[in-house]
């Protein structure tokens, strides 16, 4: 059986893989990780929207 179809299959998702990381570090989706965790734990504290950056 001929599976080389399946080298630029891989090859394609790894790329589209690497594309979506580099997109969430472009767009600081991994700037406050703890912060979440923090929140949900205090129900009387306020939102924090996204682009609020007073908190850094």
């Amino acid at each position: 059986m001929n599976y080389l179809f399946l080298i630029p299959i891989s090859i394609s998702l790894g790329v589209v893989g690497l594309g979506a990381f580099l997109w969430s570090l472009h767009t600081n989706q991994y700037e406050d990780l703890e912060g979440a965790a923090v929140r949900i734990l205090n129900p009387e504290a306020a939102p924090v929207s996204p682009v609020d950056k007073s908190n850094s």
